[in-house]
């Protein structure tokens, strides 16, 4: 059942200007034409190496920075054109939860005065109505009432995350950005803080757009995903098409260094030779090429444009003349 459509992002761009010494600029596309739509009750995860765009990602779906270039749809609005009282209108609807749960939440306020901030700030609800939906949001996401009080530094690391998603959800958001909300977190605490976003999920009909390097999370999570590199997207397919059959040498490449919790299954690991290009001075053609084992003179000249391609959208030539498969022996070293 497709829920509403609350995220259009078509072709979106930002992009940086970086000094390179006393007289030299360089800019820095760190993202680069971007599409997606995103509904209620669906989860888009974005997924790369770190200096990939992610991030940016998420502050120009966050309205924290404004795109360069392309157009982004908040609940039918043009971001690019709104007017001033509209932006802050839409920043409600969407809230974001940070990666780290120790930064994030500000040691010298209370709990309860945290999670009443952004309903003091942009309603007019009167003391007792905030200490009333700040203990509801409290209990929804597992924390008891003795704890309005206390203070960030009184609680471990997932608690404070439960704080930080409490706080998310004060303006009854329709869309929340998490930034790699669980990697900072131990394993057996990052199930049970997944677990309570999928409960919260379903409860409030959210929209979630996750941000994660870690694929294994992403597969419990997502229900699409995004592949970026260096600024651009280069899979994007259903969680289960992408984890069945990925098609992008880059996608495979990140899948190959999962960790997979079964000792008879084996997967054999494609490691992928040289650096993260930079930013500035990004490769000609595909920029993945020179770390690629399936490029050619073709993938260095020319570069591919998303196609639907076995059911993904692809940026490959590889994929695109039917080479996908011809990943060399030396390139799958176990």
């Amino acid at each position: 059942m497709s829920g509403e459509t609350v995220i259009r992002a078509e072709d979106l761009e930002r992009d940086y200007t970086v000094k390179r010494g006393f007289f030299d600029e360089g800019l820095v596309r760190a993202v680069a034409g971007v599409s997606f739509t995103l509904e209620t009750g669906r989860t888009l995860a974005v997924v790369g190496e770190s200096g990939c765009g992610k991030s940016t990602l998420a502050r120009l779906v966050t309205l924290i920075e404004p795109p360069t270039s392309g157009r982004l749809e908040i609940g039918g609005l043009d971001v690019g054109t709104a007017a001033a009282s509209e932006l802050r209108a839409l920043r409600k609807t969407v809230q974001i939860v940070f990666q780290d749960p120790y930064g994030s939440l500000n040691p010298r306020k209370r709990v309860g005065t945290i999670l009443e901030e952004p309903v003091l700030i942009n309603t007019d609800m009167d003391a007792a109505a905030r200490r009333k939906a700040a203990m509801e949001m409290m209990e929804r996401v597992g924390l008891r009432p003795e704890h309005y009080n206390r203070y960030p530094h009184m609680f471990s690391g997932g608690q404070r995350q439960r704080i930080a998603v409490a706080r998310a959800l004060m303006l009854n958001p329709k869309v929340v950005v998490l930034d790699e909300p669980v990697s900072a977190l131990d394993v057996s605490i990052q199930a049970q803080v997944l677990n309570l976003l999928g409960d919260l999920q379903e409860e409030f009909n959210l929209a979630y757009l996750f941000i994660s390097h870690d694929l294994s999370v992403v597969r419990h999570i997502a229900d699409d995903v995004l592949v970026m590199y260096l600024g651009r997207p280069v899979e994007h397919a259903s969680r289960d098409t992408l984890f069945a059959a990925p098609q992008h040498p880059y996608t495979r490449a990140l899948l190959s260094a999962t960790p997979v919790a079964d000792p008879a299954r084996r997967r054999d690991r494609i490691r992928l030779s040289g650096e993260l290009p930079s930013p500035p001075d990004p490769p000609s053609g595909c920029a993945f090429h020179p770390r690629c084992p399936l490029a050619n003179e073709r993938c260095s000249a020319e570069r591919p444009e998303l196609l639907s391609l076995n059911g993904a959208s692809t940026a490959c030539h590889a994929v695109e003349e039917g080479r996908q498969d011809a990943v060399p022996k030396e390139a799958a070293a176990g």
